[in-house]
């Protein structure tokens, strides 16, 4: 697994403090994106936070995430989270160590009082005493939020640079654009109370190496007040996989409201995704769980057919220059805007995902705006099945006969099929094992890039 090492450098580290004017969460910027360019240590609010006590547990939640590995365990770098300012919210995000958890707070207009939310986005420094003095938080007293440093001060940090090279995973990337995509086709499935919500927690056994890798659970809505356990999958159930992962959300749950669950609409026997997200006074808490507690969201191919389709990567160049940090990116107007169909504005937003500039947002059922330190056009040298479907392309390898192909050459020919919906399958081992459920195999892949390419060339004909 190839990385990236990317650089964090705060101007002291980020701290809980106290004085006669009351306690202060300063949380220490690195470089990031804003609409005036990159800025070394960008400010993006100061104020108060409105429920201070929750906001530190939904803090320190997102911080636990980025710090554990729920998979074979072991000691890892944590990558601090990436926070974005969108005008009116402040969004922090994260992964686990082993890339199959993604969490994200998102504080609202109603949780800040204060200052003008700035644009943009960059990383904050969590460190262990900044932890410790989360888990401290408490009662209502107020709490003063900083992001970025403090202007006046700056002067005073000279020698108190924090710096860390940390290696920065590939898959943590692509986990981005695959978790989005994944968040897009989910629907809410339940809305239990959170005392509910807490409940059901305590049940689930605590995790062990073998329980976080191999079990997976089902559970069924019932009345919209709580959930009950069911032994085998259903039209009405929804899939808890690793479910020892939710335990996460413990500390927080004392301060919310409700608990909304989305997953997938199908009723299948595989184990799939879910999204169980909490509602807190002026916030929200959305924990995402990947299909297996031993597979992470990069691989999940969800990207692949919009990142073959040959227009969207010049569609994502145009639709890129439309974005400005919007908190809710809504389709039919970058459409409108762009002067393209909602389809491909839908196929650029997840080209954009790869480089991680695209999130989805289940409560507001929208994308919305980030801006990370990578480039979209990377994209394929991070996805070797796109790789190895243009060099099959390329070969000429790709030998199409009505709903039947033919790919590959010589010994090593695997024949594509398409059924009455048009869905592909293959004969090749990769196909056997996951069945389409980690998007398509590379001869599936190099088919449909022929054939748009061919429904391409018939429309250019008959437009002539």
């Amino acid at each position: 697994m190839t990385s990236l090492i990317h650089s964090y450098t705060y101007l002291q580290p980020s701290a809980v403090s106290e004085s006669a004017a009351g306690r202060t969460l300063a949380l220490e910027t690195s470089g990031g994106a804003t609409p005036a360019g990159e800025v070394a240590n960008p400010r993006f609010f100061h104020g108060f936070l409105t429920a201070p006590a929750a906001a530190a547990a939904a803090l320190l939640t997102v911080a636990d995430v980025a710090a554990t590995r729920y998979y074979q365990p072991a000691a890892s770098a944590s990558l601090d989270p990436v926070v974005t300012a969108d005008g009116d919210r402040l969004r922090m995000e994260s992964f686990s160590g082993c890339c199959g958890v993604y969490v994200r707070l998102d504080v609202l207009a109603p949780g800040l009082d204060g200052d003008d939310i700035g644009h943009g986005t960059t990383n904050v420094d969590i460190n262990s005493p900044l932890r410790r003095a989360l888990a401290r938080i408490g009662g209502l007293d107020p709490l003063q939020l900083t992001v970025g440093p403090d202007e006046l001060k700056v002067t005073t940090f000279d020698g108190r640079f924090v710096e860390r090279q940390v290696p920065l995973p590939e898959r943590w990337l692509r986990g981005f654009a695959e978790a989005q995509v994944l968040a897009a086709g989910f629907t809410l499935r339940a809305e239990i109370p959170a005392t509910e919500a807490s409940a059901f927690l305590r049940t689930l056994p605590r995790p062990t190496l073998r329980s976080s890798a191999r079990t997976t659970r089902w559970v069924v809505p019932v009345g919209g007040r709580t959930l009950r356990p069911t032994s085998r999958p259903s039209p009405d159930a929804v899939c808890l996989p690793g479910p020892e992962r939710l335990l996460a959300l413990q500390q927080v749950l004392r301060h919310a409201t409700t608990v909304r669950v989305y997953a997938p609409v199908r009723a299948e026997s595989d184990a799939a995704a879910v999204v169980w997200e909490v509602r807190l006074p002026g916030m929200r808490l959305t924990l995402m769980l990947s299909q297996n507690a031993s597979r992470g969201f990069s691989g999940e191919g969800g990207v692949l057919h919009d990142l073959a389709t040959g227009a969207a990567a010049d569609d994502a160049d145009l639709v890129s220059a439309l974005l400005a940090w919007e908190p809710r990116i809504d389709v039919a107007e970058l459409s409108r805007q762009a002067g393209l169909p909602a389809e491909r504005v839908r196929a650029a937003l997840t080209v954009l995902g790869t480089s991680g500039q695209i999130g989805y947002d289940l409560a507001e059922e929208a994308h919305f705006h980030r801006h990370l330190p990578f480039s979209a056009g990377g994209a394929e040298a991070r996805n070797p099945r796109l790789r190895g479907a243009r060099a099959l392309v390329t070969e000429g390898a790709v030998r199409l006969d009505g709903t039947l192909a033919r790919v590959g050459k010589g010994d090593h020919v695997h024949l594509v099929r398409a059924d009455d919906s048009g869905r592909l399958s293959c004969t090749c081992p990769w196909w056997a094992k996951y069945r389409g459920g980690r998007g398509p195999c590379r001869h599936a892949l190099a088919v449909s890039m022929v054939r748009d390419h061919d429904d391409e060339s018939g429309t250019m004909k008959a437009a002539r």
